[in-house]
C-alpha cells in the first residue's frame, strides 16, 4: 500500500473505540462487565490528565530528535504501584531524571527532552495469562490497575474499579511534577542539591560534583553579564517534563480521549507520549488500531525478530503524513543482537526516506535468571547494547537518538554490576521491584556517563 492509500485509509474509520473490532491481546478478562462500564463512564467525566498543547510541544521537541539536534531521555519504573506511591519517591525519581540530563547536555553538548515512565505506567504485559506456585493456578499479576500482587484469588482478580485509582494517582503525580519542573526545583542553581541523600563517595559522585561545579562557575559567569534573576533564559530555571507508558490497557486509554478544542483533533490525555510494545504490535491488533488515530507523539517497540517489510506497514499506518516527531521506534534487542536485528531495520527506514526518532531501550532484552533466583540484569549487558546502538547508528549513517531505561532514585539492588559491583548475593538486600528489575540511582549515573562520552565523540563541538 503506498503512502497515500495509507493515509486516506487511515482518514476514516477510525474512532476512539474502533479498538474493539479488532483482536486485542494482553487484556485482561473483567468478569463484572457492569462494573467495566462504570469505570469507564466515571473515567470519561473526568478532565485531562495532559494537555494537547502540551503534547504538540513534545512533538516538536521530539522533531528535533528525529533530525539529530536532541537527545531523548525517558526513564523510570517498570511499573508503577499503588501500594509506593509518595510524594518522596516521586522527587526522588525526578532528581535522577535530571541528574541523567545535566550530565548528557553539559558533557555530551546535546539539548535533552525528558520524559517520565510516571504518572500513568501501571499496566504490564505478561508471557502467561495464569502463574502457578505451590501447585495453585491465579491470573498473572498485570499491574496495579488491573490486579493485586498479592497471591490470593481476591487480589489476582482483574478489578476495573483500580483504573479510576491508577487516574486519581496519576493525577496527583503529574501536579507534584509540574511543581517541580517549572516551580523552581529544576533550576541549574540548584544542580549540587540533586543528589540523592543515599548516594555515597564514589568516584561516579566526585564526577558529577566536578561538572556541576564546571556549570556552578559558568552561571556565575553569566550572572555577572547581568543574565540573572528574572533575566535570566527561561531554560535555566524551569525545564519542560512529559509522561508516557505503553498504551496496554486499552478501556482506560479510550475512556481519557478528548477532543482537542483548537484543532478537533483527538487526543489520549492519559499522557503525552503512548508506546505499543513488541507484544502487541500487530498490524490488524487492536493497540495499533487504538494509537494510530490519536494525535499524540507514539512509540514503537522493535524486537530482533522485527522484519523491515513489517516496520515499513507499521510506520505508514501510524505516520502517514511522514511528519518529524510523531513517531520514535525504540530498539529492545539484547546485547550482541543489534547489528543483526537493528542494522536490517535503519537502512530500510532511511532508503524509504521515513523520518523516525531511533531510541535504545537496553533492558528489555538483557533479562537473566540469577543463581540467587532473582530475576535481574546485568549492567555490563547494559553497557554492551548501548555502546552497540551507537556503533550501529555511526555505521549507517543515523542518529542515536535516545535511551529509554527501568530506573528509580530508590537504593535498590536489582541489576548485577556497575560502580558499586552488585552481585548475584546482594540482590536479595534491596530487592523491590514488582516486575522487571531496575537500575539504581549510581548504575544510572554511570549510564548517563558513558552516554555523554559517546555523544561528545560524535558531535563534537
Amino acid at each position: 500500500m503506498t503512502q497515500t492509500a495509507q493515509k486516506e485509509m487511515n482518514a476514516i474509520h477510525w474512532s476512539p473505540d474502533s479498538w474493539r473490532t479488532k483482536p486485542a491481546q494482553q487484556l485482561p478478562s473483567y468478569k463484572d462487565l457492569d462494573a467495566l462500564k462504570q469505570a469507564e463512564q466515571a473515567l470519561l467525566k473526568m478532565p485531562p490528565l495532559v494537555f494537547a498543547g502540551e503534547a504538540r510541544n513534545l512533538k516538536s521537541q521530539l522533531a528535533n530528535v528525529a533530525m539529530g539536534k536532541a537527545f531523548l531521555l525517558q526513564g523510570g519504573d517498570c511499573a508503577e504501584s499503588f501500594s509506593e506511591f509518595s510524594a518522596e519517591k516521586i522527587k526522588n525519581t525526578f532528581k535522577i531524571l535530571l541528574q541523567m540530563s545535566v550530565i548528557m547536555t553539559f558533557s555530551g553538548r546535546m539539548p535533552v527532552v525528558k520524559m517520565g515512565r510516571m504518572a500513568g505506567q501501571f499496566a504490564k504485559p505478561r508471557s502467561s495469562d495464569t502463574e502457578i506456585i505451590d501447585g495453585i493456578e491465579l491470573p498473572s499479576y498485570r499491574g496495579d490497575i488491573i490486579n493485586g500482587f498479592e497471591f490470593n484469588p481476591e487480589s489476582r482478580e482483574p478489578d476495573p474499579a483500580r483504573m479510576l485509582q491508577a487516574y486519581h494517582q496519576a493525577a496527583s503525580t503529574l501536579n507534584l511534577l509540574r511543581a517541580f519542573a517549572q516551580g523552581g526545583f529544576a533550576d541549574l542553581r540548584k544542580v549540587h542539591k540533586w543528589t540523592l541523600d543515599f548516594v555515597g563517595e564514589t568516584p561516579l559522585t566526585r564526577r558529577y560534583e566536578t561538572l556541576a561545579n564546571e556549570i556552578e562557575n559558568a552561571l556565575g559567569f553569566m550572572e555577572a553579564c547581568g543574565l540573572a534573576g528574572d533575566n535570566a533564559p527561561a531554560a535555566m530555571r524551569q525545564t519542560d517534563f512529559f509522561t508516557c507508558h505503553e498504551a496496554l490497557l486499552l478501556p482506560y486509554e479510550e475512556s481519557l480521549v478528548r477532543v482537542d478544542s483548537l484543532t478537533g483533533d483527538y487526543y489520549d490525555t492519559s499522557a503525552h507520549f503512548l508506546w505499543v510494545g513488541a507484544r502487541t504490535h500487530q498490524e490488524d491488533n487492536a493497540q495499533i488500531e487504538f494509537i494510530r488515530g490519536i494525535k499524540n507523539p507514539l512509540g514503537l517497540k522493535c524486537s530482533p525478530d522485527m522484519d523491515p517489510d513489517q516496520l515499513i506497514r507499521l510506520i505508514d499506518i501510524l505516520n502517514p503524513e511522514n511528519e518529524a516527531g510523531r513517531l520514535t521506534l525504540v530498539s529492545r534487542m539484547g546485547a550482541g543482537n543489534l547489528e543483526r536485528g537493528l542494522s536490517p531495520l535503519i537502512r530500510r527506514v532511511k532508503e524509504e526516506g521515513r523520518t523516525v526518532a531511533w531510541v535504545c531501550d537496553p533492558m528489555h532484552g538483557n533479562i537473566k535468571k540469577s543463581s540467587s533466583g532473582y530475576k535481574t540484569r546485568r549492567f555490563e549487558d547494559i553497557i554492551d547494547e548501548v555502546t552497540d546502538f551507537f556503533g550501529v547508528h555511526n555505521a549507517e549513517g543515523t542518529h542515536p537518538g535516545g535511551i529509554h531505561v527501568e530506573m528509580t532514585g530508590q537504593d535498590v539492588t536489582e541489576c548485577t554490576g556497575g560502580a558499586y559491583e552488585i552481585s548475584d548475593d546482594n540482590l536479595r538486600d534491596r530487592y523491590h521491584t514488582y516486575c522487571d528489575p531496575r537500575l539504581n540511582a549510581n548504575q544510572s549515573l554511570e549510564l548517563s556517563f558513558l552516554i555523554a562520552d559517546h555523544l561528545k565523540s560524535i558531535y563534537k563541538k
